[in-house]
């Protein structure tokens, strides 16, 4: 299967992993902190932003102005410590993205780290499954999701959905509800970055294509550690297969048109959920 990669640059999800774990949390702005859009202009922006991460940035490289980044940011200038916090003195040492792996997730799944409290950052709880977001919309609203839960809603990947809706009903739910302290969120749909809780999104392989979410069952223990990169279930890999084996074979939502051809054809989320060709 030849892969189409964006800009002919490929890039892997280790990569993006590596980038947090080294570029620190700077900017307290909503929706996961204190401070507006407005308030980071008026701190200085975006370019003394990038000044403050200048030992990380490539300054000679040149930009759409003309100039390179050195120069764009060589005025820039930091309004106070609140807002842009000096790189000496971080939210947080590591960035806001991070991505996990593990027998739920193989080739990968991501999580906004900075919109979750600490007491959620390692979190086991037993699974509640839906096969669509509509599903689980029914169940929440009649109070039917308990403390502790894993909330797993599938089939709502690249090929799924299709098209990978966002799911923000679900998590501005779960917010909405006061449950983002004690429950968790998974999925092979995606988030926005307004993304406020514990929500785990982009598990690959997705459901559709037999991916290992596709055989949680309710009750089964899964287990979320941001700082490990770990998104595991508490099952066997025998006992996995298994279940995968077992499963009637997805049908597509959408049998007709564009969206069809879309779904027959889309890649997974970790390559970039693009149209692949043999």
């Amino acid at each position: 299967m030849a892969i189409a990669y964006e800009a002919g640059v490929k890039l892997e999800l280790s990569t993006f992993d590596e980038i947090g774990r080294r570029i620190p949390h700077l900017c307290d702005v909503f929706p996961g902190g204190s401070y507006d859009l407005e308030d980071l202009d008026r701190a200085g922006g975006m370019p003394a932003l990038m000044k403050e991460l200048q030992n990380s940035l490539h300054l000679d490289n040149t930009t759409v102005t003309g100039r390179t980044i050195g120069e764009n940011i060589s005025n820039a200038v930091r309004i106070g410590t609140d807002v842009i916090r000096p790189i000496e003195k971080p939210l947080h040492t590591e960035g806001g993205i991070a991505m996990l792996w593990g027998n739920l997730a193989p080739n990968g799944a991501v999580v906004k780290t900075t919109a979750i409290s600490p007491r959620m950052m390692h979190h086991r709880g037993p699974a509640r499954v839906f096969d669509s977001e509509e599903e689980f919309a029914k169940m929440i609203f009649h109070g039917e999701i308990r403390s502790g839960e894993v909330v797993v809603i599938r089939y709502e990947g690249p090929r799924g959905g299709p098209g990978m809706r966002e799911m923000l009903i679900p998590t501005s739910t779960v917010f909405g509800m006061g449950l983002a302290e004690s429950v968790a969120l998974v999925t092979d749909g995606r988030f926005s970055g307004g993304t406020r809780g514990p929500c785990v999104g982009h598990v690959s392989p997705e459901a559709a294509i037999g991916g290992p979410i596709a055989a949680l069952r309710d009750g089964d223990m899964v287990e979320i550690d941001i700082a490990k990169r770990a998104l595991r279930v508490e099952l066997g890999a025998d006992e996995i297969q298994g279940r995968l084996k077992s499963l009637i074979p997805f049908k597509p939502k959408v049998r007709t048109g564009y969206l069809m051809r879309y779904a027959a054809s889309v890649g997974s989320a970790e390559r970039g959920a693009l149209i692949e060709t043999a």
